[in-house]
């Protein structure tokens, strides 16, 4: 029984991964409604790509912090009272993005749009922020004292990290949001997404490679460096593809770029959960964080039903919306 915690951080790090990758270009799709389309068809068109899903896609958030509510009890208490502030505006975000997407097309006015068309622009750009700074200050270290309070005022966690972090999830999702815009359109937005993403992709990168070095470099684990130059030459492929016109390609290989970034914060991370910058000793662990043996074995029997359950639908839903979609599509 004493694997499970280490069984369940693996878990919920796959959660996060998920997320990022799923919600991901959800989310910059949101910022890419003021940033990309030039007229409201265009808009129309960004909607319909993840209409289906965004609202499954936000499930995984839901899933990892519920997870780690249950298989880390002090990590999430930790975490998210140290972070009240941008969590609360995580939530916000995510509040008026959903209103946007709704309301956006029930009033056939021009004035009326583009006011929900900035909700769904700030609400995605402060969403994919303030998840950035929870994560990146989980694997940076929060001042955390022996009963694991926050030491300092309401904006402690406020640092060169915390823009890291929410600079580097911004700048993903913007870029995977064009990968997957390339994928799923046809027609002049696909052109112009494929082109951008191919110039963009290499700068708007940097920033989440920074922060793995970061985290690498206060581990000094051999593996993450290979995670690391195996996530480099992902990223590479990925623009490579894209110039080449093969989207599917692209967007794989820049689903391996996260997923090897992350993996390697991941790893170097264990067996912390939540660093304590005040001293090692106060650091929350993935033994001294969790819930009991009991918890986390019942939590595993109903995972091993829920899981497979919820990847089996998403997939179905992708399946079902596979098609292209381009302005010639969308009536007047």
């Amino acid at each position: 029984m004493d694997a499970l915690p280490t069984v369940w951080f693996v878990l919920i790090a796959v959660l996060w991964i998920g997320y990022l990758f799923l919600e991901g270009f959800d989310l910059g799709v949101g910022m890419l409604m003021k940033l990309f389309a030039r007229e409201n068809r265009e808009r129309r068109v960004l909607l319909n790509t993840v209409g289906p899903v965004w609202d499954g896609n936000e499930v995984w958030l839901i899933t990892a912090i519920g997870a780690t509510f249950a298989a880390f009890p002090h990590w999430y208490a930790a975490l998210l009272s140290a972070l009240y502030l941008p969590m609360i505006l995580v939530l916000l975000g995510l509040i008026f993005r959903a209103v946007g997407f709704e309301y956006r097309g029930k009033v056939s006015s021009e004035r009326w749009r583009s006011c929900w068309d900035w909700a769904i622009f700030a609400g995605s750009l402060v969403a994919a922020f303030g998840v950035g700074v929870a994560l990146v200050m989980t694997t940076t270290g929060l001042p955390l004292n022996a009963n694991g309070d926050r030491v300092g005022g309401a904006f402690a966690w406020f640092n060169g990290y915390a823009l890291l972090g929410g600079t580097a999830v911004v700048l993903f999702c913007l870029i995977q949001a064009l990968a997957f815009l390339a994928l799923k359109t046809d027609g002049t937005v696909r052109t112009r997404a494929r082109r951008l993403f191919a110039r963009w992709a290499p700068p708007a990168l940097l920033p989440l490679l920074a922060w793995a070095v970061v985290v690498e470099l206060g581990s000094a684990k051999p593996l993450g460096w290979l995670l690391l130059l195996l996530a480099g030459l992902a990223a590479s492929a990925a623009i490579l593809w894209a110039r080449r016109g093969r989207e599917g390609w692209s967007f794989l290989f820049l689903g391996v770029f996260l997923l090897a970034v992350m993996s390697s914060i991941f790893y170097n991370l264990y067996p912390r959960v939540l660093p304590s910058t005040l001293g090692e000793s106060f650091d929350l662990t993935v033994q001294n964080a969790s819930s009991s043996a009991y918890t986390l074995g019942l939590m595993s029997v109903i995972a091993c039903f829920g899981v497979p359950l919820v990847l089996a639908y998403q997939g179905w839903t992708y399946w079902v919306f596979r098609k292209r979609i381009s302005t010639a599509s969308i009536p007047g």
